[in-house]
């Protein structure tokens, strides 16, 4: 861990290197007010978590102190705080909110492990949470932003080609996001259009581009959104009589990166808003890059106008990675943190983490993190431990399609006519349905359940969700085929 500290100069604050004199859990270095008020935001994390997921990611962090604004906790590395930046960010923040105010920001102080006896250094490094740094995705003054050189860029700084581990499943989508960074705009894959499922590295790679562009050409403007940020600053800017100022600011820009495009599922206003942005900057030879789940021409809820122009350029899928490429992934990040696995847990690893890239990193923080912080030697039984966990909850993840298949089959509906605005009372019916077990077997928030429905709001999902409770009570039938669909569900995920 020679490279550590230069690691960490990634995100430079003043006095960020802080000497503490006692172990890290010693109370004298521990403010009490600040571990009441955590174990407030634990209380809410932990009820809208499950138990293997606040295990894992929660218990092992450690509140330190209040500064201030800034509640101070302590994190066994960087890999791991990052992993909670990218997958809890919001809920995080809600916590905090709720119990300290919307002006509270969180900051990590990241352990540094001395390798010389293998105990940890009296020393760590300060970080401020992700989004409290530069390039956030905070709310943007468009009218400012305009004026100013500085551009709100929307990227994440640890998103990189150098640690991206490159392997048969994305090797044509790496080719061309190294091509389109080299000379963005003039290249034929313009658009550049990758989609997979998630957890398998779209974002990783999109965002690589973006700051690989910003490297070799600092004065680019380059902007990463998401459909869903694209769609509430469009609508921010409505209400706020400044559609100009939006509307100049992203046809301004010189390479435009969205994620998850099928999330304009059925905003029409705002595809029409994006498709004269992606003329506009097409026109004028600038890089458009698109993220979504499905490849263009499976997207449901989209102007054709706009299907027909994410396929002019080049559309590639991100396939699960091979062993080899997932053994490649735990190396490369294993090393990273300091960490040589030794072959036969790197090799069990890989074989049994296999829904996803983001599940796999999700194992191997596990390991470090239990490594780190219960002082236990690397070796095949506590990663048959870790991993255990993990299968466990791959096991049960039901997903959206999952759902929407079973009860297409159930009723005989297509799934086309499910998420369709049909207001026929068996494909009405349908529909809720899908709405309610998915509100009762997943994690996904009300807004999220609606995107797969064509785009529909969380009060149309809520309603229908109260429409099924209603019929449970009344209706002995619907009562019988709610308890059918959800049994068959449930049979294929055991």
């Amino acid at each position: 861990m020679a490279n550590q500290k230069d690691k960490f100069a990634l995100f430079p604050e003043k006095d960020s290197t802080k000497d503490i004199s006692k172990d890290r859990k010693s109370p004298t270095n521990r403010d009490e007010k600040a571990r009441i008020k955590w174990e407030e935001c634990l209380d809410i994390i932990k009820d809208n978590l499950n138990e293997q997921a606040f295990s894992s990611w929660f218990e092992p962090i450690i509140p330190l102190r209040i500064e201030g604004n800034n509640l101070i906790v302590q994190a066994p590395s960087q890999f791991f705080y990052e992993w909670i930046e990218e997958h809890y960010y919001d809920l995080l923040r809600n916590s905090l909110t709720r119990v300290m105010g919307s002006k509270i920001n969180l900051q990590y102080e990241v352990v540094i492990k001395n390798d010389s006896d293998d105990t940890l250094e009296n020393r760590t490094i300060r970080v401020p949470a992700f989004r409290n740094s530069t390039g956030s995705q905070g709310a943007i003054n468009f009218a400012e932003q305009n004026k100013k050189e500085e551009f709100a860029t929307g990227l994440n700084p640890r998103y990189h080609f150098d640690n991206f581990v490159v392997g048969d499943n994305n090797q044509l989508a790496f080719s061309a996001a190294e091509a389109i960074a080299k000379k963005p705009g003039g290249t034929s894959f313009n658009p550049l259009f990758i989609y997979s499922k998630t957890g398998l590295g779209k974002t990783h790679l999109i965002q690589a581009i973006g700051n690989e562009v910003i490297k070799k050409n600092p004065k680019m403007k380059v902007r990463y959104t998401s459909s869903d940020r694209f769609t509430m600053e469009f609508i921010t800017s409505i209400q706020n009589n400044s559609v100009n100022d939006f509307v100049s600011f992203y046809r301004g820009v010189d390479v435009l990166i969205v994620d998850d495009i099928q999330f304009f599922s059925s905003k029409e206003k705002t595809q029409d808003n994006f498709f004269h942005t992606f003329n506009a900057l097409h026109q004028s030879g600038k890089q458009i890059i698109l993220a979504s789940d499905k490849s263009p021409k499976e997207l449901v809820g989209l102007d054709e106008r706009l299907i027909s122009r994410f396929q002019w350029g080049l559309s590639v899928d991100i396939q699960k990675p091979d062993l080899e490429t997932r053994m490649a992934i735990l190396q490369k990040k294993s090393l990273n943190e300091g960490i040589e696995l030794p072959h036969d847990v790197l090799e069990y690893m890989a074989e049994n983490v296999t829904s996803s890239i983001r599940e796999l990193e999700g194992s191997l923080i596990g390991l470090i993190a239990k490594v780190t912080l219960d002082k236990k030697d690397i070796s095949l039984e506590l990663a048959k431990e870790v991993v255990a966990g993990v299968a466990k909850l791959e096991n049960r993840e039901i997903t959206m399609d999952d759902i929407k298949k079973t009860v297409s089959n159930y009723y005989n509906i297509s799934i086309e006519a499910i998420e369709s605005k049909s207001r026929k009372h068996e494909i009405a019916l349908s529909r809720q349905m899908c709405m309610q077990i998915s509100k009762k077997l997943t994690n996904l928030s009300l807004k999220s359940i609606g995107a797969h429905f064509g785009g529909r709001d969380h009060s149309t999902v809520l309603h229908s969700c109260r429409a099924i409770d209603n019929y449970l009570e009344t209706d002995k039938k619907v009562k019988a085929d709610y308890e059918k669909i959800v049994a068959e569900i449930g049979r294929a995920h055991v």
